[in-house]
């Protein structure tokens, strides 16, 4: 069996990572993350080991530490290119060294570098990084810990060699070497009501009576196989606060760490009148990932869709649920994109129907994932006038050009608001999150069995709503007192979206310890008003994260600021270093560097390099078919091909395994290895990955053609009645009296016309029939279906039916039912 480790020399030596441990510490919205990575040197000369691995987009790396032997070592953060020039100098005088820096291209990738561990010794890595905690429409509070990081597809004619751009080395999932424990010590103002994961956990542990104190793990064993995420619930969670951290005691005042500094958390709860109201009007505007990587499947288990599938079953629920008077488009993209108007095209039966046929013919057939020249086209063409545009971004993708991304969605923030969502493990956080965050809107991801379409329906919730807007903070402190923002003014907050707002007190009042501040906002055109109070001093600090988010979030708008200046100007980059050196907070601009200066003699001959792998989506169970080299990272220089065919070899072997009808089973580990990188070898030459030249190289059956598009035989799939109920409704709201519907509701179309009360028209009979047995059948899905059921109540009421009691009776009667009139909101 080939060795699966990921290693990048031929001979498949040990990796040396043996271990990571996650202890996380949360208080309220944000959480402290300590890692601890164990390495051990079991060769026989010095090594170099590279680690390139995810962290969540929001993160701030706030600490890292190395311990040799006996010995610790803090690292200090340093301008970038300074403290890769003392890497290099004390790996060559033979002594251990270590250095952490973000990747040039996306702030969630970050690579870490151990040098020069001697043969037999073992080091211990410590990393620290704070972050804020995502709300989910739930009112969960969504920590994830990356663990998948897929090749960033960087586009074409971009230098994919130059800068900090790490090469990334992946194993298929279940195949990394090492393993993860976790353990969560959650403390919040509001009791906490429980906490769920992906990942089997030990039971939650309640520290006290009031339950604002709780601690939880994983479960023993836990392969670091995929993304691992917990959900934590809170009661009274709209409760809006003021959190005050006192200054660190070492740091100089009317410094940031040198100064208290305030968050204030706005969550806002709507009323329910609110709620229920809907907007006609808006451009909606579906950008749609149609690379290769879309027919992998949304999860490993059995009976998963295909993420292609399921993106088309959820542009069907979208373009149902659509108001009329709106107008709409749907952008597909990969290595180029299609759009299936022209431009925005008013929302009607017939554009509807068009548009549904498009979606029925929709493949994972463009290729790589160039996410920047449909959006640059998006912004070329006018708003429309009175119709606010509103972006859904649906992709699986991981981009090497993200900063790039976010400061063009940033550029046009005030044009639209931006929905994303994530599909799948290891797609980027940086970019879902950072283009609903320049766009004032809200992402989502989907991962393990989670199902896409509700996710979708609840940010389409979002979009139909008001928006809270006209927001002003007003702070209410002693004229000693100066308040200094450090996040950009919170311009407008979605029902089911927390703002964090951070601000630095400098100075002391003589009198007054206590401080507010009063939050304004207009909600469907009523004024609300909140004041919080706060203490001015505070306790002394508990590990300084409200500082160091603070300091990120400084820090994250002025390097957005020095690449609008593109270099021209340094002032943004020096405070960018001054602060990031001052608040221990790592930037684009500087890295952290620690060396354990021991007796180490000069390194004599090559340093051995290895790569640590991390988990990448196992091939198997994807169709190779129109596989794009962009999932084989295409721009890759081909001189590290070899580096990476072993890795590829892994994937292979797993898909031959896995495969019935392959002769290669047979052929022995070397012949496959030889074959395989050949083939890579020719195919990255001619920027493709074809069908046919996997079939050659891995000598398939004659029956191969059927396994490599489906990898277990298949019968036709059974259709979802909801989704085919879905599928018969009118643009208007209505449906049609008709065999189709009569099968979902599972009569015959005598069945039923016969019941339908004497004065009333098929056309409604049909309506109230459907919404009767939504509600009786299908309430568990009512997120998915809410607004095909406000546009069926609309359309009924716009007919001014007389019967309608009599209709709801009759319908209940026919489908075994008990649905109130009321309840459908008739």
């Amino acid at each position: 069996m080939v060795n699966c480790c990921g290693l990048v020399t031929v001979k498949n030596e040990p990796v040396p990572l043996k271990s990571i441990a996650v202890e996380v510490s949360v208080q309220g919205h944000v959480a402290t993350v300590s890692s601890t990575l164990q390495y051990e040197n079991q060769e026989q000369s010095p090594l170099e080991a590279i680690f390139v691995f995810p962290l969540p987009g929001e993160a701030a790396v706030c600490r890292f530490s190395a311990k040799i032997g006996q010995t610790e070592v803090v690292a200090e953060v340093q301008e970038k290119q300074k403290a890769q020039e003392q890497y290099d100098d004390a790996l060559s005088s033979g002594q251990q060294a270590f250095l952490l820096e973000e990747s040039d291209e996306s702030p969630d990738v970050f690579k870490l570098s151990v040098g020069s561990l001697p043969p037999g010794e073992k080091a211990s890595v410590s990393l620290d990084y704070v972050t804020e905690l995502a709300v989910q429409a739930d009112d969960g509070l969504r920590l994830c810990l990356p663990a998948v990081l897929n090749p960033r597809y960087q586009p074409q004619g971009s230098d994919s060699g130059s800068g900090g751009s790490a090469q990334v080395s992946s194993v298929p999932a279940g195949s990394v070497p090492y393993s993860l424990s976790l353990s969560a010590h959650v403390s919040s103002p509001h009791p906490i009501s429980r906490v769920e994961s992906n990942c089997p956990l030990d039971p939650l542990n309640y520290l006290n009576t009031e339950k604002t104190q709780a601690t939880v793990s994983l479960a023993a064993g836990h392969q670091f196989d995929r993304d691992v995420e917990l959900l934590l619930y809170y009661q009274d969670t709209h409760q809006p606060t003021a959190i005050v951290e006192a200054a660190q005691a070492s740091a100089k005042p009317g410094s940031l760490m040198g100064d208290p500094v305030v968050m204030l958390s706005l969550y806002p709860e709507f009323p329910k009148d609110v709620m229920s109201s809907m907007t006609s009007h808006g451009e909606f505007l579906f950008v749609v990932d149609r690379s290769g990587s879309m027919e992998c499947p949304m999860h490993l288990g059995s009976g998963s869709l295909d993420r292609i599938s399921s993106a088309r079953e959820t542009l069907l629920l979208l373009l149902k649920s659509l108001p009329m008077g709106c107008y709409f488009n749907i952008i597909g993209f990969g290595s180029s994109y299609e759009s299936f108007f022209p431009k925005s095209v008013e929302y009607s039966q017939k554009t509807m129907d068009e548009a549904l046929q498009k979606v029925k013919e929709m493949r994972a057939d463009l290729g790589g994932t160039e996410i920047l020249q449909p959006l640059k086209h998006i912004y070329s063409q006018p708003c429309l006038p009175d119709q606010p545009r509103q972006l859904f971004l649906f992709t699986d993708g991981e981009v090497g050009n993200t900063k790039e991304v976010l400061d063009l969605v940033k550029t046009n923030a005030g044009s639209h608001r931006c929905f994303s969502f994530g599909i799948g493990e290891g797609a980027s956080t940086a970019l879902i999150s950072g283009v609903a965050k320049q766009a004032r809107g809200h992402a989502q991801f989907i991962t393990g069995q989670d199902r896409m379409q509700p996710k979708v329906m609840q940010s389409l919730r979002f979009a139909l709503q008001p928006a809270v807007v006209d927001i002003s903070v007003k702070w209410n402190v002693p004229k000693e007192v100066s308040v200094t923002l450090l996040s950009p003014p919170i311009r407008v907050v979605f029902q089911g979206q927390r703002a964090l707002l951070y601000a630095q007190l400098t100075g002391e009042s003589s009198g007054d310890t206590e401080g507010s501040v009063t939050v304004k906002y207009s909600l469907a055109k009523q004024p609300v008003e909140n004041q919080l109070s706060f203490s001015l001093k505070p306790a002394e600090d508990t590990g300084m994260a409200v500082h160091r988010l603070g300091a990120r979030t400084l820090i994250q708008s002025l390097e957005v600021e020095e690449r609008e200046q593109d270099g021209e100007k340094e002032g943004a980059k020096e405070k960018v270093i001054e602060l990031s050196v001052q608040s221990g907070v790592s930037s684009a601009f500087t890295a952290f560097i620690a060396v354990h200066k021991g007796d180490g003699e000069a390194l004599q001959g090559q340093l051995l390099r290895r790569h640590v792998p991390t988990p990448m989506l196992n091939l198997r169970g994807c169709s190779l078919t129109g596989f794009s080299s962009s999932v084989l990272e295409r721009d890759m220089k081909l001189s590290e091909l070899d580096d990476r065919a072993d890795q590829l070899v892994c994937s292979a072997s797993e898909f031959v395994v896995g495969t019935k009808s392959m002769s290669a089973k047979k052929k022995a580990e070397g012949s496959l290895a030889s074959r395989v990188k050949g083939f890579f070898s020719k195919q990255l030459q001619g920027g493709f990955f074809s069908k046919q030249g996997a079939c050659e190289v891995l000598e398939c059956d004659e029956d191969c053609d059927e396994d490599f598009d489906s990898p277990a035989p298949t019968s036709k799939p059974v259709r979802d009645p909801l989704l085919q109920l879905i599928s018969l409704q009118k643009a208007s709201g209505s449906w049609v009296l008709e065999a189709a519907l009569a099968e979902v509701l599972v009569k015959t179309e005598e069945e039923v016309s016969k019941p339908k009360p004497a004065q009333v028209d098929q056309e409604v009979w049909a309506t109230v029939l459907a919404l009767v047995w939504l509600y009786g059948f299908k309430m568990e899905a009512q997120e998915e279906w809410q607004f095909l059921a406000m546009k069926a109540v609309s359309w009924i009421q716009a007919q001014k039916v007389a019967s309608v009691s009599e209709c709801v009776q009759a319908g209940n009667t026919l489908l075994g039912c008990q649905v109130q009139k009321d309840t459908l909101g008739l």
